[in-house]
């Protein structure tokens, strides 16, 4: 079809907070609780998993790029040492210690959603996706790695005769990410007109695991349900820059 027939709807509660910068201090963040629908992700020349006209409304669920909670938090801090501060304000103390400050950004959002998938061959209807049985109720059992299983697989299974699985589009979610940057510097005086400045930054401070997605294209697959692998962790890199 040339023309628009697909439909998409976005509702969300955003807040934000902001503290000016006062002896030192300031800090800014949103918050955002949000749920977004659509039919398919594609922004231009879309593609659906269900073309055929009975099912064509199991294409209408969460969106895969639906986040449900997104919180972020930066700030900056001009450490209280140093000439015009409450301490360290002359002397060696002051060379040393003065005119630090801490800057940072923290991200915190839940993970997207994802279709369970299974083997279409019994499906016999070709440009159509095919989704797995639940037979229980599915269980986070959140464990990572060759050995473990995000997802407890036994509340899925293949389709063994001609129709489409019970399971829809985008049942289940992958794990959120928290990620921390802080970044240390100052800068230090030399002449009226020379100066040089120190910087120290983290990425992901904390180190915390920034993990892949759930496998959950074959219920069949030894890896159904397993997360592994990662991304994101931790660097530190260091600059001095002059300038004059």
């Amino acid at each position: 079809m040339w023309d628009g027939y697909l439909s998409s709807n976005y509702h969300s509660l955003q807040t934000s907070v902001r503290k000016s910068l006062a002896k030192g201090l300031m800090i800014q963040g949103a918050y955002t609780w949000s749920k977004a629908i659509n039919m398919t992700d594609a922004d231009g020349w879309a593609s659906v998993g269900w073309n055929w006209g009975p099912v064509f409304d199991r294409n209408r669920a969460v969106a895969g790029f639906d986040r449900q909670h997104v919180l972020q938090m930066g700030w900056v801090y001009e450490l209280p040492m140093g000439k015009g501060k409450a301490i360290a304000t002359s002397g060696v103390a002051n060379a040393v210690l003065g005119g630090w400050s801490v800057n940072g950004v923290m991200s915190n959002y839940t993970g997207t959603p994802f279709t369970v998938s299974a083997p279409g061959a019994s499906l016999n209807a070709p440009s159509n996706s095919q989704t797995a049985d639940q037979v229980s109720q599915w269980t986070l059992l959140g464990a990572i790695g060759q050995n473990s299983r995000y997802y407890d697989p036994s509340a899925f299974k293949a389709v063994t005769d001609v129709r489409f699985g019970s399971t829809g589009r985008n049942i289940l979610r992958n794990p959120g990410i928290w990620n921390t940057d802080i970044m240390i510097n100052r800068t230090f005086k030399i002449t009226e007109r020379v100066s040089t400045a120190f910087r120290a930054e983290f990425y992901n401070l904390p180190n915390t695991s920034h993990f892949g997605g759930v496998a959950s294209g074959d219920v069949s697959n030894s890896n159904f349900m397993r997360i592994l692998s990662s991304s994101g962790e931790r660097q530190v890199r260091f600059g001095l820059r002059l300038g004059f």
